[in-house]
């Protein structure tokens, strides 16, 4: 056997008992998850004052919604500011929010153009709240997003939390793939939130202590993955992060592969040269979980992805040209006159691909399950499981390259 081969099946093996992992993870803490119901009962009338933070930059189509569904919280008004940022947009955002500014929970403010880091941290320093947390100016919130939040806040070593993410309508069907991908993405958070080890705080509504801020300093630009590498520094701290399921934050998705690609390859570049600028918290077991097994891991199943996806296509490329040559008389078999299935070719490689793609519908489900409180069969999930590997390295292969050659990835 090849080394590259060697190399190739360890990583699938990995890969795999990652995937089981994730599922004994769930099954120990179902129970948990499911009684998770509705943790503000228990908070009762105990709330801190919390800003919200609305980064704009072109946003006039969306911001509308966006600052709507904040005013729409089950909060109480006067422990709740939003703070509405126009990071120097070109376009009609700032007439758009200008309706608002008469709002007493509304601050606004105009800026030179800098980054989204820049809106942020310009923010934080406006800001009155004990929380801080920023909702991205495509995205909104349900009623109950923020006050399931704050049970987590009880805890007093609890200095950041994050919601689920959710894919808003989708449409097509690119979309619709996406919908599951992050409907996963509900459940991974929520099992490496019991296992200390939050890969990401997402953009969109993730909230945080206003002192962490002192302790681990502002956003920076991070390679425009800010979310990222803000993640990292309270990791580095070994500061506590949660998860939220039940807050819901609902985000609209790339409906194009132009848009998809593009704003994929901005998360894989940017999660590849935040994870050189922290390289020292890969293997380490002051990190726990964290640095000892979500970091690495999440490296090697993008690896799997890569390698998954060729051996599918070789064996039945393989398959299907042998079946070619029987039919078209021109290989050694002439007898042959059909497409047989079983003259596809399986390896080692290809059974523990077929394994990693069942053991992920089975952790799908039970996400859709978490999500929707109903355990059943969507389409999107076939989309997902059987389609979409096929596209993502497209952008991983492309972030892998520019990464090696410290090429600039555009955002907008």
């Amino acid at each position: 056997m090849k080394t590259i081969e060697v190399i190739n099946l360890v990583f699938l093996f990995i890969s795999l008992y990652f995937e089981v992992f994730l599922l004994i993870l769930y099954i120990r803490h179902r129970r948990e998850i499911k009684s998770e119901t509705s943790p503000s009962q228990a908070l009762g009338s105990e709330t801190l004052y919390t800003s919200v933070i609305v980064p704009c930059f072109n946003e006039e189509e969306t911001v509308d919604g966006t600052i709507d569904s904040l005013l729409a919280l089950d909060y109480p008004k006067d422990k709740l500011e939003i703070l509405i940022i126009d990071d120097g947009s070109t376009d009609g955002t700032w007439k758009h929010i200008q309706k608002y500014k008469k709002n007493p929970q509304i601050r606004i403010y105009k800026k030179i153009n800098g980054g989204k880091h820049t809106a942020l941290n310009f923010g934080i320093t406006k800001t009155k709240g004990e929380i801080i947390g920023c909702l991205d100016a495509d995205s909104f919130v349900e009623k109950s997003a923020l006050m399931n939040m704050m049970a987590y806040f009880k805890d007093k070593k609890t200095m950041a939390v994050t919601p689920s993410v959710r894919v808003f309508n989708p449409r097509n069907l690119l979309q619709r793939m996406q919908w599951s991908e992050y409907t996963l993405g509900i459940l991974i958070a929520k099992l490496f939130s019991y296992a200390d080890a939050v890969l990401v705080m997402p953009g969109p509504f993730s909230m945080f202590r206003k002192n962490v801020f002192k302790m681990v300093g502002n956003y920076k630009k991070a390679h425009q993955t800010e979310d990222m590498e803000i993640t990292l520094r309270l990791h580095r701290r070994n500061l506590k992060i949660r998860n939220s399921h039940k807050s819901i934050v609902y985000t609209t998705a790339p409906k194009t592969i132009k848009t998809l690609y593009k704003q994929r390859l901005r998360w894989n570049f940017g999660f590849i040269k935040n994870a050189v600028d922290y390289k020292e918290m890969f293997f380490n077991k002051k990190y726990g979980n964290y640095g000892m097994f979500v970091l690495p891991f999440s490296f090697i199943i993008a690896y799997s992805v890569l390698i998954a996806v060729f051996n599918i296509g070789k064996s039945v490329f393989s398959g299907a040209h042998d079946t070619f040559l029987r039919i078209s008389g021109l290989g050694l078999d002439f007898t042959a006159t059909a497409f047989d299935p079983f003259s596809i070719k399986t390896s080692t490689s290809v059974l523990m691909v077929i394994s990693l793609l069942l053991i992920s519908l089975i952790l799908i489900l039970v996400a859709v399950k978490i999500a929707t409180g109903k355990l059943r069969f969507k389409k999107e999930i076939f989309y997902f499981v059987f389609l979409y590997g096929f596209i993502s390295p497209i952008w991983m292969t492309s972030a892998i390259y520019k990464a090696a050659l410290s090429r600039q990835v555009k955002w907008r």
